[in-house]
């Protein structure tokens, strides 16, 4: 039974690797997001549609689908990876700034449908009552819109992270199943799965992905009750 909670070094520098990225993808996401999310929730527009089904498309495609188009894109011979390689020797494909960006394609639905319903619950009459007394339009957004929706930013962020924790189908068919590089949990778990006695280090990898995204769940959960509550007192 203890064998089960005993790590090896491999395993730990799998965590970390996954940690690394997930960290990398929300830092990379969160200005973007909150972005976009801010135009969907506050503006009108033609295309507006089209641009917000962009946006959750990944959530309805194979995953495999995006990580082909990024490998089209971004790849050493794809469209825009080629100049990248041949003129700075910058490769994304097949290495962990790519798995980065692998997950931050798949994240960012979930970071923008949460920043998106924050924004869309923060009051419209106190931005219109700021800009009254001649608030700068950028001063209300960082001084009542972003405040007032840090919670449901925050809980996108966490929500992305877990995204990013458990990508698979994007990860492998852009960066590949690179040991000690691109090697992610869910890469690693099915890779034990494939080899000979690979069932416990796969069962503890399991467990320790189950622990990370239930502990995220009931973080995500507690700050949008807090939110919720938060909005519940304002409007009494």
């Amino acid at each position: 039974m203890l064998d089960i909670l005993r790590f090896t070094p491999s395993e730990i520098s799998i965590l970390a690797l996954s940690l690394k990225i997930a960290l990398f993808c929300v830092v990379l996401i969160l200005v973007p997001a909150v972005l976009v999310a801010w135009v969907l929730a506050r503006k009108s527009f033609f295309g507006k549609s089209l641009l917000d089904s962009l946006v959750h498309l990944p959530l309805v495609l194979p995953p495999v689908v995006p990580g082909f188009l990024l490998l089209l894109l971004l790849g050493n011979q794809g469209l825009i990876g080629k100049y990248l390689h041949n003129i700075f020797g910058f490769s994304l494909a097949f290495t962990w700034i790519g798995a980065v960006v692998a997950s931050a394609v798949m994240a960012f639905p979930l970071m923008v449908r949460s920043a998106r319903l924050a924004i869309s619950q923060v009051d419209k009459g106190l931005e219109i009552a700021a800009q009254s007394l001649g608030a700068h339009p950028l001063k209300v957004f960082f001084t009542i819109t972003l405040p007032l929706s840090m919670p449901g930013i925050i809980t996108g962020l966490i929500l992305a992270f877990s995204r990013s924790l458990g990508e698979f189908g994007a990860t492998i068919t852009f960066v590949g199943n690179i040991e000690n590089e691109t090697r992610t949990l869910p890469l690693a778990i099915y890779t034990y799965t494939q080899i000979p006695d690979g069932d416990l280090p796969a069962l503890r990898l399991v467990i320790l992905s189950m622990a990370l995204a239930l502990g995220a769940l009931m973080i995500s959960d507690r700050l949008e009750r807090k939110a919720n509550q938060s909005i519940g007192r304002h409007h009494d």
